[in-house]
């Protein structure tokens, strides 16, 4: 006998709440989890090596690629800024998500959430900047990007009116780039990033970033109570 069948009067509805809420719940936990994921790729290495000189870091392809031969001599050809999509992209996803209202999240955990946008967006500075290097055709996408992503950060509360399946709509037409992009790069520069390691295997850091970004996919697809 079950506890409504024993009281009439308090009907037992526990469970049904509790599988009302549960996509929700995953939903807002698998965002924030693909974006952790994404950096932690990002900033793993790509190209490992036993000899720490010779590791190359996500974060650090957008420069490296310029000093490889066949970039200047203009045999290849690469779109350089395209390594750093998946921090616009992660960056992105958390400032129109942090504040959206079925996600329920707590002050303190949107703060988090919106410093972690803010870390992504700046990692997308050159190295040694300076405001009228800022300004160069060289970089004038990267600051465009930096700006967005700080602006949508402080505008994150108006964000989260955006209907979710919009939101979900342009954080997909960005990541999948953002996967596609990057690796195709790496892999086609592959043999030259260090060309006296042999063989050379792309390291860990590429499959978390990819994994990572495939998560945040399904999170800001998957169907939620709240919508």
């Amino acid at each position: 006998m079950s506890v409504s069948d024993s009281n009439p009067t308090m009907p037992y509805s526990a469970p049904a709440a509790r599988n009302f809420k549960a996509p929700l719940f995953q939903q807002r936990l698998l965002i924030p989890l693909g974006v952790l994921m994404g950096m932690a790729g990002y900033f793993g290495p790509w190209v490992n090596h036993r000899v720490a000189g010779l590791v190359i870091l996500g974060l650090d392809l957008g420069e490296v690629v310029k000093f490889l031969e066949p970039i200047r001599s203009g045999q290849m050809t690469l779109w350089r800024e395209g390594f750093y999509l998946p921090l616009l992209v992660m960056s992105l996803a958390l400032a129109l998500h942090a504040f959206r209202p079925s996600f329920a999240y707590n002050w303190p955990t949107r703060l988090v959430l919106l410093g972690i946008a803010a870390v992504a967006a700046l990692n997308m500075l050159p190295p040694a900047w300076d405001p009228p290097r800022l300004r160069t055709p060289e970089f004038r996408l990267q600051t465009i990007w930096i700006a967005l992503c700080l602006g949508a950060a402080l505008l994150s509360p108006f964000l989260a009116l955006i209907p979710r399946r919009l939101a979900a709509l342009l954080i997909t037409l960005l990541a999948l780039p953002a996967i596609w992009l990057p690796v195709r790069n790496f892999l086609r520069g592959c043999p030259r990033w260090v060309n006296f390691i042999t063989p050379l295997t792309p390291g860990w850091g590429m499959y978390v970033m990819v994994a990572g970004l495939l998560v945040l996919l399904i999170g800001v697809w998957r169907p939620s109570a709240a919508q």
